[in-house]
C-alpha cells in the first residue's frame, strides 16, 4: 500500500497482519476464511472501528462487533500543535520527541528522523510508564490507514459488513469506584478487626449523576454515532445493545450493585464464561445462580449466532434482537436477567442529555461543568464547544481541567 511507511497507526496495521495470517491459515484449524468476525472491547472496540475504515483491511473480515468502543482520532496537525493551543491534551508529539532525543529542536528533519529510527521500541514505550503523565497516542488521521476526515466521519464510507455495537449502563463506575473524590475506606467495625475496610460512597447522588451522564455520552459516541454513520453508508445490518446486568452480591465491604453495577468490561466474563479477569472478586461480582446462567448463555448464543450468520437471533425465552435503524427504529436489546431482557428504544442525543444536566440538582455548578467537559472530551474527539451551546450554566474548560487535576487521586484496593 502506498505511503505505508508514513503512517503512525501501527496497532491497526499489526491487527491487519494478524488477520492476513488468519485468512491464510484458519482452514487448517477447521475455520472458514470467508466467515471471519472481529470483535473487541474498549480499546479493542476502538480497534474494530479502525478496521472498518482502513483500506488495508478490505476483504479480511466479514462481521464486526464493538463493545464499549469509541471513535477518537486526531489529525497529524493536531498532534504537532503547540501545547497552549491544544484544548484536550497536555502533551504533543513535539514534547515526546524532545524527551526522547536530546537537542532535537536543533536538528534537521533528516537528522531527527535518523535518531528516532535508531531508538528501540522499549525506549519509546519507557516514556509512557505508569509514572509518566504522558497521554498514550491513539489513531492518527494520516490519509493512509485512517482517512484524513477522521474515524467518526469515515464510518459513513466504511465497509458494508454486519455490525454490532453496545455499551454498558454504568461504564464509568469502574473509575468512579476508585476515585478519592467519590469513595472512602471505612475501617470501623469489621475493618479494624480483619484489616478489610468497607468501601463507602461519599455522596451517592453526585456519584450516580457523574456515572449517568458520562455513560450515556459513551453510548452516543460508541454506539449511536457509529451505527448512524454506517446506516448513512447504506449498511442497515446493524445491531445495538445496552448491558444492564448488575446482580452482584451485597457484601459487608461494599454494595457492589451500587459501587460497580454494569460497569466497563463487566460483560466480558459472561461472554467468555471465565471470571479470571476480576481475580478474587469473581464470587462477589458473578455469583452463581439462574440470573448469571441465563444472561451468560444468551450472550454466548447472540455472539455466536452473529459470527456464524450475521444475525444475533432470539434469546432462549423468545426475545428477538431487532436491527437498529437510525432512519426508522432505534432498537436496543437490553442485556439483563430474564425479567429485564427486552428490546427498547434507548436513543438519546447530546442536546437532550445536556438539557437534562441543566436541571439536575444532584450536582453543584462546578460538578455540572466537569460533567459537561467530560461528556465532550472523553472517548471521542473534542466536541465540548459544540455541546456547550445546549447548556444554561457557565462552564469554562479550564475550570473543569483544574478540578480534574486537583481530584485525580485514586484508592489502591
Amino acid at each position: 500500500h502506498k505511503g505505508i511507511d508514513k503512517t503512525s497507526n501501527f496497532g491497526t496495521l499489526d491487527i491487519i497482519e494478524a488477520l492476513k495470517w488468519v485468512n491464510s491459515n484458519i482452514q487448517l484449524f477447521g475455520g472458514d476464511p470467508n466467515n471471519i468476525t472481529v470483535f473487541g472491547e474498549s480499546a479493542g472496540g476502538h480497534n474494530v472501528l479502525s478496521l472498518m475504515v482502513a483500506p488495508q483491511a478490505d476483504g479480511l473480515f466479514h462481521k464486526a462487533i464493538s463493545q464499549s468502543g469509541y471513535t477518537t482520532s486526531m489529525s497529524a496537525e493536531h498532534a504537532h500543535i503547540n501545547n497552549n493551543d491544544n484544548p484536550t491534551f497536555n502533551h504533543t508529539s513535539n514534547e515526546v520527541v524532545k524527551r526522547l532525543v536530546l537537542n532535537s529542536d536543533k536538528m534537521s528533519n533528516l537528522e531527527l528522523n535518523k535518531e528516532l529510527y535508531s531508538l528501540t521500541a522499549e525506549e519509546f514505550f519507557s516514556d509512557y510508564s505508569d509514572k509518566s503523565n504522558l497521554e498514550v497516542p491513539l489513531l492518527t488521521n494520516d490519509g493512509i490507514v485512517i482517512p484524513k476526515i477522521g474515524l467518526e466521519k469515515a464510518l459513513k464510507n466504511s465497509k458494508n459488513v454486519p455490525f454490532m455495537a453496545g455499551s454498558n449502563r454504568d461504564e464509568v463506575k469502574l473509575w468512579l469506584a476508585a476515585a478519592e473524590y467519590f469513595v472512602e475506606l471505612d475501617y470501623s467495625l469489621f475493618g479494624s478487626i480483619l484489616g478489610i475496610p468497607k468501601v463507602k460512597i461519599k455522596n451517592e447522588a453526585s456519584f450516580e449523576a457523574f456515572n449517568f451522564y458520562r455513560s450515556e455520552a459513551w453510548k452516543i459516541r460508541g454506539v449511536i454515532e457509529p451505527i448512524s454513520s454506517l446506516n448513512i453508508a447504506g449498511n442497515l445490518n446493524t445491531y445495538a445493545y445496552r448491558y444492564n446486568w448488575d446482580d452482584h452480591r451485597r457484601f459487608f465491604i461494599a454494595d457492589f450493585r451500587k459501587l460497580i453495577g454494569a460497569s466497563h468490561g463487566t460483560e466480558i466474563p459472561l461472554i467468555t464464561g471465565n471470571n479470571d479477569v476480576v481475580g478474587g472478586f469473581g464470587f462477589l461480582l458473578y455469583p452463581s445462580g439462574p440470573s448469571k446462567r441465563f444472561l451468560s448463555k444468551n450472550m454466548m448464543l447472540f455472539w455466536s449466532n452473529f459470527a456464524k450468520k450475521g444475525i444475533p437471533g432470539e434469546s432462549t425465552n423468545g426475545i428477538e434482537w431487532l436491527p437498529y435503524n437510525s432512519f426508522k427504529e432505534t432498537n436496543f436489546l437490553i442485556l439483563d436477567n430474564k425479567s429485564n431482557m427486552k428490546v427498547t428504544n434507548s436513543y438519546v442525543s447530546y442536546k437532550e442529555l445536556v438539557q437534562q444536566l441543566n436541571r439536575d440538582d444532584r450536582v453543584d455548578e462546578l460538578e455540572r461543568c466537569v460533567i459537561l467537559y467530560q461528556m465532550g472530551t472523553f472517548v471521542g474527539n473534542d466536541i465540548f464547544d459544540r455541546i456547550k451551546q445546549f447548556s444554561n450554566f457557565d462552564c469554562v474548560r479550564e475550570d473543569a481541567r483544574n478540578f480534574l487535576e486537583a481530584n485525580k487521586n485514586f484508592i489502591e484496593y
